[in-house]
């Protein structure tokens, strides 16, 4: 009997453990919980173009998740691999010298293409985060770009995300984290706008607050060249934020075109284009994955939207990268007004070395 008590007592001192470790995460989590402006913001210029207004009419375009650091071909993700309880065999945060050696190689992109490309539009920048050691990239990549127009866009502040739960020791920590954008001129003004759609409670408290950033750009035509950097929600079964938050993008991006002005959005869609097949990479090898595209009716016909078929821009981090075993497939892309004519478009294969994603360069006109 004293036994079976003792055995009680026990389980019973630890299931209250258990009860008060998650209320305790939760309560702080809610405390401290980031709650950005519903309303377009400003953002703040960090580095200033002396160019101050377009008078060319054909400009290049670079969109890249960098994946903060931490995503290079060495590197899994213990989230890919359903690791919210425990991180198993999976990194919870990438050793300091591959996020070193994947900021080195974006840098080294950077300098390659600075004379060549106009916008770096740059999603999972980090500013200060556990999860890359807390080194700074954002300023990293300004030194990168000297004389281009800087400016950061919030989209993930969270003091401690506490997964994997039952690794309290090996949590995922402290956040930092956004879309950054790189200009060769100088934008009249550049605003965030906050996404709507939330992940259910009590995720959406240690979840990215997915937002867009705008810019505006004087044309000696009478016009503005209005660009869109943007991060679109991820880990989202049957695409139902992502259904909401496409709308307020459009009307965005139609109300700037109603203008007479260009417009031009690029980033991360985590969904395919219109009609694009999700396994095109790898036929009937999808791995359990499933990607949905944008509506074929998201935009009227005439927008028109840029990417490269051949080369995918996102591999799965379930497992480090391997060719032709990592399932790959194509979610960064560009879509343009109908006053802009794509001149090219590819993607840079880089193997995914430094990030689970791919850099896409567009060349357009504007009409």
């Amino acid at each position: 009997m004293n036994l079976k008590h003792t055995i009680r007592r026990s389980l019973g001192a630890i299931l209250i453990l258990l009860i008060c470790y998650f209320l305790g995460i939760f309560v702080y989590g809610w405390l401290s919980d980031w709650q950005p402006e519903a309303a377009p913001t400003t953002l703040p210029f960090d580095q200033v173009s002396s160019d101050k207004m377009l008078t060319d009419s054909v400009f290049t375009f670079v969109t890249w998740n960098v994946g903060f650091g931490g995503l290079g071909a060495e590197s899994d993700f213990f989230y890919d691999d359903e690791g919210i309880w425990y991180s198993g065999s999976s990194m919870t945060q990438t050793p300091r010298n591959l996020v070193e050696k994947n900021l080195a190689g974006a840098l080294g992109f950077f300098q390659q293409y600075r004379d060549s490309v106009d916008f770096f539009l740059l999603q999972e920048v980090d500013i200060e985060s556990d999860r890359s050691h807390r080194i700074m990239q954002y300023d990293a990549y300004q030194k990168s770009l000297p004389g281009f127009m800087a400016d950061f866009a919030l989209n993930y502040k969270c003091d401690r995300v506490p997964i994997p739960l039952l690794e309290p020791w090996n949590a995922y920590g402290a956040v930092l984290s956004g879309l950054a954008t790189f200009s060769r001129f100088q934008p009249v003004e550049a605003t965030r706008h906050q996404l709507p759609g939330h992940y259910p409670m009590p995720d959406r408290i240690f979840q990215l607050d997915r937002c867009a950033a705008l810019h505006r750009y004087p044309t000696t035509r009478n016009k503005e060249l209005v660009i869109i950097n943007l991060h679109n929600s991820a880990y989202d079964p049957g695409d139902k934020i992502k259904a909401i938050q496409l709308p307020y993008l459009r009307d965005l991006a139609q109300a700037e075109y109603a203008k007479g002005n260009y417009v031009i959005l690029g980033g991360d869609w985590n969904q395919c284009p219109p009609h694009f097949r999700f396994d095109s990479f790898m036929p009937g090898n999808a791995q359990g994955y499933v990607q949905g595209n944008l509506p074929p009716d998201f935009f009227p016909e005439d927008w028109a939207f840029a990417y490269d078929p051949t080369v995918p821009t996102n591999r799965k981090a379930r497992d480090p990268y391997l060719k032709g075993k990592t399932f790959e497939i194509l979610i960064d892309f560009f879509l343009v007004s109908p006053n802009v004519r794509i001149r090219s478009v590819k993607a840079v294969n880089q193997g995914f070395q430094y990030s689970d994603h791919q850099p896409v360069m567009i060349t357009v006109e504007l009409q």
